[in-house]
């Protein structure tokens, strides 16, 4: 991987952003577009930002995007564009948690400080035998104690990546290669039998269901509406058409739509034509399944309700950023049926 070895701290801090939540065979491509367009932290921080989250799209938890300009920021002003180099000051900047500081300041600047990824928890779960919840607060604690303990002080950078790379690699998180293993005599987990059992965790997420149905306005000249989520939900920052949110599936035709409370109240008398309904789009994020709907409809001029909307020419909306949800329309707006 082209971060393996590397002793930059920004190209470091670059990698384990965007690989927060993200696999490892997607993230690698974003992070050498990251690398080649702002080659510097000063570069990122001075690029306009809707270049930033167009960079971005398509790598989701969008925070993070929004985290990584606000201290490309601070770093350009606040250090000359320098990288600061003690784990304190590290831990102190935005979207910056524990352990991306200790990898950051044990690769760039071989300070000890243990690493504590999915990864790790999991070696050392089964290593030792453990079956505290990973994901619990004692748990995290156990399991960060565990991994400074073990650290080597001399090359926590060597360490650190070991560990990491042997959790990758062999014990995985399904079909772990004990045979192969060189600890397997002394791992708790296989003398005992319970390798497929750990490590724990005791919390079950429960998702919610959201529904957008949305709307593409045209206009005439072949305009349609969008504008910048700013609300703190997901997508801050990103771009959307003209949206109607529900808690449940709503079977849409053209006759119900022009009886909405949401068009009337956006459109008011003024006639309207449907032109296409989408099929039904589908988007899992880790907290909510976000399924819902594309409606196409046409008006004769424009309604006084979106005069704070951004108008654009539809042959320019590549030029924003959007959401995967909304790109997957983009890319195919496949028909649920024809109404032209």
């Amino acid at each position: 991987m082209p971060w393996k070895g590397e002793k930059n701290p920004y190209r470091i801090w670059l990698s384990e952003v965007i690989l927060q939540q993200t696999r490892v065979e997607q993230g690698r491509s974003y992070y050498e577009k990251f690398v080649e367009t702002f080659p510097t932290i000063h570069d990122l921080a001075n690029a306009p930002e809707q270049q930033v989250f167009k960079l971005w799209e398509g790598l989701g938890y969008y925070s993070r995007c929004r985290n990584l300009i606000a201290t490309a920021k601070k770093i350009d002003t606040e250090y000359k564009g320098n990288f600061p180099s003690t784990y304190e000051e590290i831990l102190s900047l935005k979207g910056i948690g524990p352990y991306t500081a200790a990898a950051i300041s044990s690769f760039a600047f071989r300070l000890p400080h243990a690493v504590v990824d999915g990864n790790v928890t999991r070696v050392l779960s089964r290593y030792f035998g453990d079956a505290t919840p990973i994901d619990s607060t004692a748990g995290k604690k156990l399991f960060a104690k565990l991994a400074d303990q073990l650290l080597d002080k001399d090359e926590p950078d060597i360490y650190n990546q070991a560990i990491m790379d042997f959790g990758a690699t062999v014990c995985l998180p399904r079909n772990p290669l004990c045979t192969e293993c060189v600890q397997e005599q002394d791992c708790q987990a296989r003398k005992k039998g319970l390798t497929a059992k750990l490590p724990v965790k005791e919390k079950s997420i429960q998702k919610r269901q959201r529904w957008f149905y949305y709307f593409i306005v045209e206009l005439p000249d072949n305009k349609v509406y969008i504008r910048q989520r700013s609300e703190k939900d997901i997508w801050e920052g990103l771009y959307e058409f003209v949206g109607w949110e529900t808690d449940q599936a709503t079977y849409i035709n053209d006759i119900q739509i022009v009886e909405l409370d949401f068009i009337r109240q956006l459109f008011g008398s003024q006639s309207l034509t449907v032109k296409h309904i989408s099929r039904l789009y589908r988007q899992e994020l880790s907290h909510q399944t976000i399924q819902g709907q594309f409606i196409t409809v046409s008006l004769k001029k424009a309604p006084p309700a979106l005069k704070d909307w951004l108008l654009v020419d539809k042959q320019q909306l590549s030029d924003y950023p959007f959401p995967k949800f909304i790109n997957a329309w983009l890319l195919d707006p496949s028909p649920a049926q024809s109404l032209f």
